[in-house]
């Protein structure tokens, strides 16, 4: 399945929602970020609650990944869902659907 293709099946950890938002306010403007957290909105949004965190703090230490990615990495597996990203920390790693930027 191509990422972003039935939007109602996307998991959305909500630390994603902090991160897109800041990074397309640094880099473009704020109607832009609220309409990126407005799409991810569609898919269903997970908070961070105790289970997740001690997840994610064990994927951090056996990955070597900062917080937010293991959160993310943690929540994916929970719900057996599959990441689509372009960060590095994440190319080595099962279930990651890993693309270099251009």
């Amino acid at each position: 399945m191509a990422p972003l293709s039935n939007p109602t099946k996307l998991i959305v950890p909500a630390i994603t929602i902090y991160e897109v938002f800041k990074v397309i306010l640094r880099e473009s403007s704020e109607n832009e970020a609220l309409q990126a957290v407005v799409a991810m909105q569609k898919g269903e949004v997970i908070d961070l609650n105790t289970s997740l965190a001690l997840a994610a703090a064990r994927l951090s230490l056996e990955h070597q990944l900062p917080m937010a990615d293991s959160i993310i990495l943690a929540t994916a597996q929970e719900f057996r869902a599959t990441i689509w990203t372009q960060d590095v920390d994440f190319k080595d790693i099962s279930k990651v659907k890993y693309f270099p930027k251009k």
